[in-house]
This record gives structure tokens, sequence and C-alpha cells, in this order.
């Protein structure tokens, strides 16, 4: 699967730069590279600083850590793509690293962060953690009682799954 993508990757950033060179010459296509890479480098340093200074603002409260997160994440994504040599992938960085841009990828990237975690989450093993309505804390595992009307009205017997 990944020598798929890496050929697929491949053509892709081929046919950009063919396609770009063909419609505004071979000169003005490496310009063009040339140009994305240079600005994506000046934007990542500019944007990793906002991130970071948004992580501040989530340790004083000012902001909710899932969108800091969610930047911080958009921001490295960006990065990547920018580092990543070829036309296709530095214009796709670029994109991801401007805030008007990541303001619309933020709510994507929170509600796929949300199932993955939920998945992990269910698929761990082991003790549980309850937290009564009085604040008292309870470690241990989730029991559920069944009443089992089979035994009469003496008081039946009480059967538990775990």
């Amino acid at each position: 699967m990944p020598a798929v993508l890496l050929a697929v990757y491949l053509v892709a950033e081929i046919a950009t730069f063919v396609a770009v060179a063909h419609l505004a010459g071979v000169g003005a296509a490496i310009l063009l590279l040339i140009a994305c890479s240079a600005v994506g480098v000046l934007l990542v340093a500019g944007q990793g600083r906002k991130v970071l200074d948004g992580f501040r603002r989530v340790g004083r409260g000012e902001l909710r850590a899932g969108t800091a997160v969610a930047d911080g994440a958009l921001v490295a994504a960006g990065a990547l793509l920018v580092l990543v040599p070829g036309l296709l992938t530095s214009v796709l960085g670029l994109l991801v690293l401007l805030p008007p841009t990541r303001a619309l990828l933020r709510p994507a990237l929170t509600a796929f962060a949300a199932r993955r975690a939920a998945k992990v989450l269910d698929t761990v093993q082991g003790n549980r953690v309850i937290i009564d309505a009085d604040g008292t804390v309870v470690d241990g595992s989730v029991v559920h009682t069944v009443w089992d009307p089979a035994a009469g009205d003496s008081g039946g017997r009480s059967l538990t799954k775990g």
C-alpha cells in the first residue's frame, strides 16, 4: 500500500508541474515552486508562534484546549506539506497554514479526533474510575446487577455481570 501511495503522489506532483509548465512556462513553474516554498516557510514561522500563543491562552483559560490542539495539528500538517517537495503539496500546505482555511478544517479535524478517541476508549481494557455525584472517586469495575425473578417471591437472587 505505501508503494501505491508513493506512486499516486509522484504522478499527481508530476502532472501538476507539467500542467503549470504548459500553461505558464517552465521558468514560471519553477519560480512558482520556489515562491510557494519560501512563503510556506514564512507562514510556518508566523503560524507556529500563533499556535504557541494559543497554548499559552489555554493555560490562562482564555481559549478552549481543543481549538489550540486542532490549530497545532493543522499547522504541523501544513508545515509537513510545505516541506515535502512538489508544487501540489506546497500549495496544499499553504492552504492549510492560512487561518481562514484552518477555521474551516478545524471542525472536521475535531470530529475525526473525537471518533478515533471513542474507538480507542472502547477498546481499552482494565479498571474504570467512577466519580459519584458527591465527588467520591471509586476505582474499580462497573458491575451491572440484574434481578432474577425465578427465585420466587422470597427475595429472589441477584446475578451480576461484569
